[in-house]
């Protein structure tokens, strides 16, 4: 059982082929603060939500259809894995207005403590070398802040806790990959609205991570067939060619892996939780879904590409 192919007509399901590309891409499956994980290839979790906020929905709303969409991934550059040793905050950060503004223990300090001026300061003017809006510096404060809350007697937007040391975190990137998503539905509607979406995007669009976002054309083609058909039918991106001066391979040897979703529980497989049932600033709420993995001999005739990576 491959779980690709179900007993309707498959000219009657169509596939949005979309490229995810850039010079690093994370999409994490269990990461937290501390260590922030990257899966081997995009997760259908990171890929619904990129095209959710290219669409502009609210991140309460209901998926619905969105969610329902049979999900495939191509590696056509799998990329290699990069780790990276991050710092936040500690040391002197320099407030902004906004800090004043949110946090009532930042603006009193800043409103005391005295600052260093090199030139003479005329009596009159002393009382601008203490709280200068957006000129202070504090020790060894956390970045920006944390948990903000309304303060129970002003109503003031305050920082309901804010870290004074610098917080050491690991963070995992997979660097020059390149993956052909697909997304199959029986809606080809939904699919041209996503596409739409993809290219005149109502929000940011990243990979996965804030720090990563997409280069080139993203939605590439809405095509008749199922996932493993369209995988087929396709040649390797432009990216899979690397950098320029490395060798090009040859097509017919070239079987990129793929992993293909499967409407129904496969056994002795391990199911995936990255199936989104609603975005949520906690996070959100996933359940599990199962998918297939295949070698992808793509055909000798394989459509080409005319897009800008």
């Amino acid at each position: 059982m491959n779980g690709t192919n179900d007993s309707h007509n498959s000219h009657d399901t169509h596939v949005l082929l979309i490229r995810l590309a850039g010079p690093l891409q994370s999409w994490g499956i269990t990461g937290r603060f501390a260590r922030r994980d990257t899966h081997s290839r995009p997760t259908k979790s990171g890929v619904i939500g990129l095209c959710a906020a290219a669409l502009g929905l609210p991140r309460e709303d209901p998926l619905g259809e969105l969610a329902e969409v049979r999900f495939g991934v191509r590696a056509d550059r799998p990329g290699t894995p990069l780790r990276d040793y991050h710092t936040i905050g500690g040391g002197t950060y320099p407030l902004r207005p906004r800090d004043l503004i949110t946090d009532h223990q930042r603006a009193a300090k800043a409103t005391t403590a005295p600052l260093p001026d090199p030139l003479p300061v005329p009596p009159s003017d002393a009382s601008s070398k203490s709280g200068s809006f957006g000129r202070g510096e504090l020790e060894a404060w956390y970045g920006s802040p944390k948990y903000v809350t309304a303060d129970p007697t002003s109503g003031t937007l305050v920082s309901g806790e804010v870290r004074r040391h610098s917080l050491i975190t690991e963070r995992w990137y997979l660097a020059d990959a390149a993956f052909l998503v697909g997304l199959e539905h029986s809606d080809t509607a939904l699919l041209q609205r996503i596409a739409h979406a993809l290219e005149h995007p109502k929000r940011l669009l990243w990979l996965g991570r804030k720090a990563c976002p997409p280069s080139g054309d993203l939605a590439v083609g809405i095509v008749p067939g199922f996932l493993l058909e369209a995988f087929e039918a396709h040649a390797l991106l432009p990216d899979a060619v690397g950098y320029e001066g490395e060798p090009r391979p040859a097509t017919p040897r070239v079987r990129p892996w793929a992993w293909i979703e499967s409407p129904h529980p496969l056994p002795g497989v391990g199911p995936l939780s990255d199936q989104p049932v609603h975005f949520g600033a906690d996070g959100g709420t996933h359940s599990l879904r199962w998918e297939t993995r295949h070698r992808i001999t793509i055909a000798a005739h394989a459509r080409g590409w005319d897009i800008i990576p």
